[in-house]
């Protein structure tokens, strides 16, 4: 990976990181000083809590991303320290997918004359958990690869000894 992409990488990281910090402040400070009265039409507060979740799981992801880089950038990518890293994220995907399925359980009262958006809402759900899915079947081709780098280094190094 070129110094330019990571860098670019890492800029975009920081970012975003930093909006969701400050929104999750807002959150926070919305629900602590009570400043926005609720007008009934939504459940503001349930909402309000599953968002500073929601946002806490993806920048748990972020973070999780910045560590990956920075073991690709130094060419340790295919240890087992990645492992760790790439569990982060596809926890973080699966706490993003309760999020969202919290966000359908709140929402879903209102929609009593169109159970239709609570299905696609439900739908998309299921999306996220695919998403978790396919970063799994990724980590599965990590541990493929480490285990072939594994084996490369136990190949050479009989190599050096029969050399």
């Amino acid at each position: 990976m070129g110094k330019l992409t990571v860098r670019a990488l890492r800029a975009m990281l920081v970012v975003v990181l930093t909006g969701t910090v400050f929104v999750q402040a807002l959150m926070v400070w919305a629900l602590v000083s009570g400043s926005d009265p609720e007008d009934g039409s939504l459940p503001l507060t349930p909402l309000r809590v599953i968002t500073i979740l929601g946002i806490g799981a993806a920048q748990v992801a972020l973070v999780c991303v910045w560590r990956l880089v920075t073991m690709v950038r130094r060419g340790t990518v295919f240890s087992h320290a990645a492992f760790r890293y790439v569990d982060g994220i596809i926890g973080a995907i699966v706490a993003a997918a309760l999020v969202w399925f919290a966000v359908t359980a709140v929402n879903a009262p209102g929609q009593r004359d169109d159970p239709g958006v609570t299905l696609i809402m439900g739908g998309i759900g299921v999306a996220i958990l695919g998403v978790a899915l396919i970063v799994l079947v990724l980590r599965m081709l990590l541990a493929q690869a480490v285990a072939r780098d594994v084996e490369a280094a136990q190949m050479q190094a009989e190599l050096d000894e029969v050399i």
